[in-house]
């Protein structure tokens, strides 16, 4: 008999990314980084001149972080402890948007946290990737967690019959990101790990 699949994003959902990511900024990179709205690309700013820093230098910046600063990431509340649970009864895994050379990387940084899931890597949109996982896994039920809203659209899309729980751990963030079940591209939008447990547990074993 098949066990329920969650399928987990890792930044924002499980870890921190924008304040380390933030600090990192601050601290050597003579970036000013400051959400205002929900566009990530206009909250970046060279610190001396405040100009807006270009698309191919976030790039450039986002990776450099992710090669060397990981271990900055801290578990946002309750997401190990939460995932352990679930993982007591259902396979987890984590689906994440980092490129394929970091795999290992992601995979050992979650250990850490103590958290032992296999992690896919992906880049774009998140439907096709997540319809090869569950096509893998053949679960008698799935839940897609993530924090942005494209992500839950693409499943929507590509693997309808999935649960889609929008999630977004960062309170820098949340109140900025628009809300995937507000547009109906998500089932529910919990924050907090301590009401999305419960709500998890009830969805992947009917309880």
């Amino acid at each position: 008999m098949t066990k329920p699949l969650l399928i987990s994003d890792c930044d924002e959902v499980l870890l921190y990314m924008v304040a380390p990511f933030r600090d990192w900024l601050a601290e050597g990179q003579g970036v000013t980084f400051k959400m205002e709205g929900n566009n990530f690309a206009n909250a970046m700013r060279w610190t001396d001149s405040g100009e807006v820093v270009r698309e191919k230098d976030i790039w450039r910046l986002l990776g450099g972080f992710f090669d060397t600063e990981m271990h900055r990431q801290n578990p946002i509340a309750g997401a190990i402890e939460s995932i352990n649970t679930i993982a007591e009864n259902a396979d987890v895994v984590i689906l994440t948007n980092l490129t394929d050379e970091r795999q290992a990387m992601r995979t050992e940084q979650l250990a850490k946290h103590g958290l032992h899931a296999r992690v896919f890597t992906n880049q774009g949109p998140k439907g096709p990737a997540l319809a090869r996982i569950v096509e893998e896994y053949q679960p008698s039920t799935t839940i897609f967690i993530d924090d942005l809203p494209q992500h839950h659209q693409s499943v929507s899309v590509d693997v309808p019959q999935v649960k889609r729980l929008h999630l977004c751990g960062e309170p820098m963030l949340a109140p900025h990101i628009d809300c995937a079940h507000e547009a109906g591209h998500a089932h529910a939008r919990i924050d907090e790990w301590d009401a999305a447990l419960p709500w998890l547990l009830k969805e992947l074993h009917g309880e």
